[in-house]
């Protein structure tokens, strides 16, 4: 009984003692947890208002901002700049290669023009090569047919004196013409112009052409004169005898 009483009474002395020491921690853990939500609330408030500030001092600076002289700028006209170097060294190679093309135009008209002086000068030379030629033929056309007059002028005379001696009886009466002009020529055509005309005749027996020109003779007959107008006349001294267009057969 002794034990209980003096068990309970330690009972009640502890509750006595640690009591007061319980309610004093419990009283300062609440303080503390007060303080503690106190400063936290603080805490938070000062956060706001730092997370509000540093907005609005952003904003201040995005609005104040001046890129002008700015190390971003710096690079952007960096950048800009070395585009129009590159695009002027473009362009001044685009130069180089407009000169340069009009160079080998340039070139090329000279050496057309060259071309075309030289095809010149080759046609000049042939026509020149041409005209020598033709001269020569004509020369020698010339000199055929002063043969031939020779030829024919020499048997006109042998003619003439056989005549002349078969005669030399001789009547006063005109001789006959021995060959007759229309019957056995006809008159082609007459070309030339001035002194130089010359006729072309057929002869109607061979259709042999033969050309003919002032002072040749044919058969015996000197050719007179030659004109597009009378045709060709021909005489032998004593008969004249015209052989033209509207006559000839």
């Amino acid at each position: 009984m002794l034990n209980k009483i003096f068990g309970l009474k330690i009972v009640m002395f502890s509750v006595l003692v640690f009591m007061p020491m319980y309610a004093n921690a419990v009283s300062v853990a609440d303080k503390v947890q007060a303080q503690a939500a106190a400063e936290a609330a603080e805490v938070a408030i000062t956060e706001d208002d730092i997370a509000a500030e540093m907005e609005a001092v952003s904003a201040d600076a995005v609005a104040a901002y001046n890129p002008d002289g700015s190390i971003f700028q710096q690079i952007i006209d960096l950048e800009q700049e070395k585009v129009l170097m590159e695009l002027e060294k473009e362009r001044a190679q685009l130069d180089l290669e407009l000169d340069r093309l009009a160079a080998e135009k340039i070139k090329l008209h000279m050496e057309i023009d060259e071309l075309s002086g030289r095809a010149e000068q080759q046609q000049q030379e042939l026509e020149n090569a041409q005209a020598k030629l033709e001269a020569e033929a004509a020369k020698l056309e010339r000199e055929k047919e002063a043969l031939e007059a020779q030829t024919e002028e020499l048997a006109a005379r042998k003619t003439t004196t056989t005549t002349t001696s078969k005669s030399s009886g001789g009547s006063d009466d005109a001789s006959t013409p021995t060959i007759d002009f229309d019957e056995m020529y006809r008159l082609v055509n007459v070309i030339g112009a001035g002194a130089q005309l010359q006729a072309t005749i057929e002869n109607l027996d061979t259709g042999q052409n033969r050309t003919v020109s002032v002072g040749k003779i044919v058969d015996g007959y000197t050719v007179q004169s030659i004109s597009l107008d009378e045709g060709v006349v021909f005489t032998n001294g004593d008969d004249t005898q015209t052989l033209n267009i509207t006559k000839s057969k």
